[in-house]
């Protein structure tokens, strides 16, 4: 039940990214901060075998992250 749990949160997440409507009217910065929190999410339910907790705590560190790494202003 793990594995099928980590594919379903790794399914969600790019679901989640690749759908978002509004992608073209996102800034350089948000783009980074959504990637950031995606790859965060997956890193996170990775090194936690499928754990809530490290799942959000790494998609919540992933987006601020990303958001940081996109602050140079390009759009």
């Amino acid at each position: 039940m793990t594995k099928f749990m980590q594919w379903l949160g790794i399914g969600a997440v790019v679901l989640s990214t690749s759908a978002c409507a509004t992608w073209d009217n996102m800034s350089h910065r948000e783009k980074s901060a959504v990637g950031g929190a995606a790859i965060g999410g997956v890193v996170g339910a990775a090194v936690t075998n499928g754990g809530v907790l490290g799942t959000v705590g790494g998609a919540a560190i992933g987006g601020v992250i990303g958001d940081q790494v996109g602050k140079d202003g390009r759009r």
